[in-house]
């Protein structure tokens, strides 16, 4: 059944979901038309999520209607939804690790040829996909060892591969660098002119004014505004999604300080992802890292932090060699990492707060190898409320906002008072307010004269919060940029070259 042109091809009346005595929808409506990309948007924990939930049959509302080219439309599930048409890409990777690229498009779905698996046919189709996002990987690769990056792109070549009607894209780009999100983009416009509809979630809010018609702002579980146009001024989007007037995005970060913190000479992947990688680090410095997705980032900070071995090369902490082998002799010497995934690993979701935080601090808890939870909680409670976590510390960490989530990792590092604190993707996924709470944070870290390092795929926050910044490209350091040089197209030649 198809709408006449120019009608919604979905619509939502009055959606309402509550869990238990909790109502965290309200009311919902909502219209998506053939061919438009409505963005919806808010801070975490606005109902952003759920709703895109109920609409992929991953959730059912507990009251209101819903309409999908023109008939009732109730998903029992998602697989009901897909078969509708409609698909989902999910801010959370949901890849099988053990599986192929093309196993992981098709899962589910398999093409079938006399009885068995067409895997000739499942191949072509996902290598198809994968090429639609210039990714040049055999589709018959296992998903395990891939970047995140790369597993996000596989992620939106499944939902090319559904030829749905309608597509919820939920922080598409969060994992993804400059060149990678043009093809995306490329893929939504020629969506778009072949009447796809598509549900555009993201905090990337430069994103949202290039390729959206129409933007939906969503806070505390109710829809609060409508814009019939995607080129709105960012600041008015911001207002609009907190319920308040914004003062700056980045704070005044301090001045660094004349003595070196930390250094890295001639230091070399042992798999050359990068190579010959030279800087230093002052004191209440803010040392920026940005390039392109696969110029060797986080390659490169996993190694600094002992992760991944080096096969040369020396790192310095306060002129000492230290050159950590192992994550635990890189902790020992007052050098931590928080890492760019907090769901796979910085955290265990399943675990409450206080073990979380505990699980990083137990030479503090537990000194003499004796562990008390009163002295757990104690513990945590101090550090939930000095880095402004909302929740409580018998609450598990996947029932948390990924902001939070974010607060809670950095909080179970920054207990044990490091000298060297690397951030990789610190605000990919999360909502303006816990961004800004972030960068207060490592402003905080630089007065205490602590060398932070931030890697980010974002140009316009590692712009924003660094003192310098060392461009990547193709696993070679291109330059290192004074702030005072560095901008969106200075970065960008030197990423690019």
């Amino acid at each position: 059944m198809t709408t006449e042109a120019g009608k919604p091809i979905l619509s939502l009346r009055n959606i309402r979901k509550s869990y238990g005595p909790t109502e965290v929808l309200h009311g919902i409506d909502l219209d998506i038309c053939a061919g438009e990309v409505v963005a919806l948007l808010g801070e975490n924990g606005a109902g952003k999520s759920t709703v895109s939930n109920v609409i992929s049959g991953t959730v059912r509302q507990t009251s209101g209607e819903m309409t999908w080219q023109g008939a009732p439309y109730a998903p029992a599930s998602p697989r009901a939804a897909m078969d509708a048409g409609i698909g989902m890409i999910h801010q959370e990777l949901r890849l099988l690790p053990h599986l192929s690229i093309a196993e992981n498009v098709f899962v589910g779905r398999y093409p079938k040829k006399a009885g068995g698996i067409d895997r000739r046919t499942m191949e072509e189709r996902a290598h198809s996909g994968l090429q639609r996002l210039g990714l040049d990987i055999s589709a018959k690769r296992m998903v395990d060892g891939l970047s995140t990056a790369n597993q996000q792109l596989i992620e939106i070549a499944k939902a090319l591969t559904l030829n749905a009607r309608l597509l919820i894209l939920d922080e598409p780009t969060a994992a993804l660098g400059g060149a990678e999100t043009e093809k995306l983009f490329e893929q939504i416009f020629r969506l778009k002119e072949e009447g796809v509809g598509i549900i555009y979630i993201s905090h990337r809010l430069e994103e949202i004014r290039r390729i959206t018609d129409r933007i939906v702002v969503m806070r505390d579980g109710a829809k609060v505004q409508e814009f019939d146009r995607g080129d709105v001024p960012i600041r008015t989007i911001v207002e609009s999604m907190v319920g308040r007037e914004l003062g700056r995005m980045f704070p005044a970060f301090p001045a660094p300080r004349p003595d070196v913190m930390f250094e890295v000479k001639g230091l070399c992947a042992a798999d050359g992802s990068f190579r010959d990688v030279n800087f230093s680090v002052h004191k209440g410095e803010v040392f920026g890292i940005a390039g392109l997705v696969g110029a060797g980032r986080t390659e490169l900070v996993r190694a600094i932090t002992g992760a991944d071995p080096i096969s040369k090369g020396s790192i310095a902490l306060e002129g000492r060699e230290i050159t950590p082998r192992s994550p635990a002799e890189a902790i020992r010497n007052g050098l931590v990492l928080v890492p760019e995934d907090r769901k796979l690993q910085g955290l265990v979701l399943d675990h409450s707060i206080a073990e979380n935080i505990g699980y990083a601090n137990m030479n503090t808890i537990a000194p003499n190898g004796w562990l008390k939870q009163r002295k757990v909680l104690e513990f945590s409670d101090a550090n939930v409320e000095r880095f402004g976590v909302k929740g409580h510390s018998q609450q598990n960490a996947d029932e948390m906002s990924g902001g939070n989530q974010q607060k809670v990792v950095l909080a179970k590092w920054l207990a044990r008072n490091p000298r060297v604190v690397v951030l990789d993707e610190p605000t990919r996924g999360i909502d303006v307010g816990a961004r800004s709470s972030i960068y207060d944070i490592i402003v905080e870290l630089a007065n205490q004269g602590v060398a932070v390092i931030v890697v980010s795929s974002d140009l316009e926050e590692v712009l924003g919060v660094s003192n310098r910044i060392m461009v990547m490209a193709e696993g070679r350091q291109a330059g290192i940029l004074d702030r005072a040089e560095a901008n969106d197209v200075s970065v960008m030649e030197l990423a690019t070259s």
